[in-house]
């Protein structure tokens, strides 16, 4: 793979995935106080925002908006860049024929290699979200969020969820392209891709991506709510992150565990609708700009 494929793929990740988070901001802060105070956030989304916005004033509903594009924008440039070059090595590696007949296992390796690349930069940011939705006093930003962890918790509090993330992120994002390819697949049996126009394509990776982004959010919701709850605070003194988990899950119990479930299908469903939307679309955006550009130094 070229470099200059890898920085279009890795950009255009980038960029869909800090799009899209950072609008649901709102929809994430919702989520993540259901999971956290289950009994006072109650609501259903509507509700939620409402309480939030007569609680803490609507700039509230905007809180962690900076660690979350940042985060993601990082974590999106590995997540599709990383994919795309793990799925291209392992094809090469596998050969055409042996690739092809064993694709969803292509689908699925490469995936959790390039998730699990990308979480090693979200983690401190993810922690730092939670921590400013959880405790809106704790920090006037992201950077000085990042800053006091780093001081009072050190290295171990930043990564404290690494091993949620990794255990909601690494399925969710397997789910999301093994079932996103399949669709894919489905829907190009329907429609030609080389002949079908934009809008039809775009339509066609917004189609696909709701999908697959509501699959992979009840794979990965257990996670994610653990993932809420391991943030929300320092841990014991003593207690490791693997009983901390343990802790967690026993007190949650599966309904627990998927607390927030509405406001995460209807997060997750459209952001990954709108994530291959976006991806494709600045896809065709480069290589068409790409060709214009080499006709004319060819012309010249």
């Amino acid at each position: 793979m070229k470099l200059s494929e890898l920085a279009r793929y890795a950009f255009s990740g980038a960029i869909c995935c800090a799009f899209t988070h950072a609008i649901l901001t709102p929809v994430d802060v919702v989520k993540t106080r259901v999971q956290l105070e289950p009994v006072k956030y109650n609501r259903g989304l509507t509700g939620g925002m409402r309480q939030i916005v007569a609680n803490d004033g609507a700039a509230a509903l905007l809180t962690g908006f900076g660690p979350t594009v940042t985060g993601y924008f990082l974590q999106g440039a590995f997540k599709f860049g990383g994919y795309e070059f793990f799925k291209r090595k392992t094809n090469d590696w596998l050969g055409p024929e042996k690739a092809a007949a064993n694709r969803n296992a292509v689908y699925l390796t490469s995936s959790a290699a390039a998730e699990f690349l990308g979480d090693i930069l979200l983690c401190p940011f993810e922690a730092a979200r939670i921590r400013l939705v959880s405790q809106p006093t704790f920090a006037p930003n992201m950077l000085s969020a990042l800053g006091k962890m780093a001081r009072y918790e050190g290295t171990a509090g930043l990564y404290s969820g690494f091993t949620p993330i990794v255990l909601k992120q690494v399925p969710y994002t397997m789910a999301t392209f093994v079932v996103y390819e399949k669709a894919l697949e489905a829907a190009y049996s329907w429609v030609n891709k080389e002949t079908a126009s934009n809008t039809t394509l775009s339509g066609v990776n917004l189609g696909c991506g709701l999908i697959a982004g509501m699959a992979a959010a009840i794979v990965s919701q257990p996670a994610d709510t653990v993932l809420s709850k391991i943030n929300k605070e320092k841990g014991r003194p003593g207690e490791g992150t693997g009983r901390r988990i343990f802790n967690i899950i026993s007190q949650l119990g599966l309904r627990g565990s998927y607390a927030g479930i509405g406001p995460r299908l209807v997060m997750v469903g459209g952001m990954t609708a709108v994530q291959f939307g976006i991806y494709g679309h600045i896809q065709r955006v480069w290589v068409s700009c790409y060709k214009c550009t080499w006709n004319l130094v060819t012309d010249f």
